[in-house]
């Protein structure tokens, strides 16, 4: 996963300096020549900068977070492809699908991960992948507030049946969505007009029929599975009526990308054929309860900014430490998944998985307690932390900190001295003594004359440090600081 790093000063200035330099000699590179190398990237642009570029749009199947873990089902399928190129992946959000297709052409992304409507129009633009799934276009429309007591005739008679009852009435539609297409060549085939109210392109189709079930707005269309599943929620929308004969759902990447969409094909072949692939549509398409579970939480991001119910404790006695707290919650959820009451098959046990003597030397007295044990945990890397005075760059020394908080400083110290060896960066976690920590599962290594403390299990540091900062660069995206 792809982690923005915030570079120290001295290292900042020197690529100001850098910069500047670089643009007085050559004025003749503008943003339009740097949209022209970006456009393109290819397969072998993207394996060989390490990181594939997925353009998303925040939505309630697409990607969210909930209760603390990034979800969503366009989120799931790319986890999966960027581990099919062997690539970290680099989620950039925008507000609606203009925003994706200007980015994907100006080269800002490599793949629109988005559930589009393969169109003829849409075509002249992208290259459509292969289908991920079939659906069709539903009218959505509320039944009368009362509809509960109506008799079953009465409420027939209130709503629509049939397209060719819309003709003269209105549809509130997105201006550059699949719907307001189809809105128009509806028009045209039951040969009358039917009304189009243009909507924010940054409404997302989730809050749109959360509009009409409000009664904000008459009508809209959306994709059937989308609007069978958020329709859960609001029993009192009606969404029986098709509009559409099936249509292809996809993604979609640059024009001049064939060698990255064939490879996403080749994947897309591949996972079609295992039971993950339906697994994972079901999951957020067919499991109603699941949904209504989700939209009722506070810490679902789409709803509020909440991670879990301990953001307050976390914000507090990660101020002692100077950390981002977000930071700070990927590392509880790490080790707890925010479940006070968990414990390890090693006797570490609550939020922050204290071990019975560290906690003890913390003041600690009850584990299970979530403020004694983030106040106690945050109290132990910040000792951590003063250990690795001789790591100047702050993203670099928390990660020390993070991997010495999960195997014991001294297994880190005894890394640090074998990348020394190695003629490595003793200072600098990625690359550098990550290799390091790995290098400790080896006989050939523990048993080397600078380590003191022998075997570590290296891969549980190495991971640890990795996924904490993955979660991070999700809690950003939808938490504010």
């Amino acid at each position: 996963m792809y982690l923005k790093v915030n570079f120290s000063k001295p290292i900042k200035l020197f690529y100001v300096v850098l910069l500047l330099l670089f643009c007085c000699e050559k004025d003749a590179i503008d943003k339009k020549e740097v949209i022209k190398i970006n456009q393109n990237r290819d397969l072998e642009q993207i394996k060989a900068s390490g990181t594939l570029r997925a353009l998303m749009i925040y939505s309630s199947t697409t990607y969210y977070l909930y209760k603390g873990r990034p979800m969503g089902y366009e989120f799931e399928l790319l986890e999966r492809f960027s581990k099919f190129l062997d690539v970290n992946l680099e989620i950039i959000v925008v507000k609606n699908i203009d925003e994706l297709f200007e980015k994907l052409n100006n080269g800002e992304g490599d793949i629109i991960a988005h559930a589009l409507t393969i169109t003829n129009g849409r075509k002249e633009a992208v290259s459509f992948t292969d289908h991920l799934y079939l659906t069709k276009q539903v009218l959505v429309q509320k039944k009368p507030d009362n509809w509960r007591h109506m008799h079953w005739a009465n409420l027939e008679k209130a709503i629509v049946h049939k397209p060719i009852d819309l003709l003269d009435d209105t549809i509130s539609v997105r201006a550059l969505s699949s719907y307001r297409e189809r809105i128009s060549n509806l028009s045209e085939e039951l040969g009358g007009t039917i009304h189009i109210d243009i909507l924010p392109g940054e409404m997302t189709t989730d809050e749109i029929i959360d509009k009409v079930a409000e009664g904000n707005i008459k009508y809209t269309i959306a994709d059937q599975n989308i609007a069978n599943v958020v329709a859960t929620y609001h029993p009192i929308l009606d969404v029986k009526v098709p509009v559409s004969f099936s249509q292809r759902i996809a993604w979609a990447t640059r024009p001049d990308s064939q060698n990255l969409l064939k490879s996403t094909n080749k994947w897309l072949e591949q996972l079609k054929r295992k039971i993950d692939f339906n697994v994972i549509y079901n999951k957020y398409f067919k499991n109603k309860k699941y949904y209504r579970r989700l939209v009722k939480s506070d810490f679902y991001s789409l709803n509020k900014q909440q991670i879990s119910p301990y953001d307050g404790l976390i914000k507090t006695y990660s101020k002692a430490l100077n950390w981002d707290w977000r930071l700070v919650a990927s590392q509880i959820y790490q080790e707890s998944k925010f479940d006070p009451r968990v414990s390890s098959w090693a006797e570490a046990s609550g939020l922050m998985q204290l071990m019975p003597k560290t906690a003890e030397e913390l003041g600690v007295t009850n584990r299970a307690d979530s403020n004694q044990s983030i106040k106690g945990g945050t109290k132990y890397l910040k000792q951590l932390w003063n250990n690795f005075e001789a790591v100047t760059d702050s993203i670099q020394r928390i990660k020390f900190t993070l991997a010495a908080y999960n195997c014991g400083l001294y297994h880190v110290i005894d890394a640090q001295n074998l990348a020394k060896k190695r003629e490595l960066n003793a200072n600098v976690w990625d690359d550098h003594v990550e290799q390091m920590i790995l290098e400790l599962r080896l006989a050939k290594n523990y048993n080397d004359p600078v380590v003191k403390y022998g075997y570590v299990r290296g891969t549980e540091p190495y991971n640890y440090v990795k996924q904490i900062f993955e979660r991070y660069q999700h809690y950003t995206q939808f938490i504010d600081e």
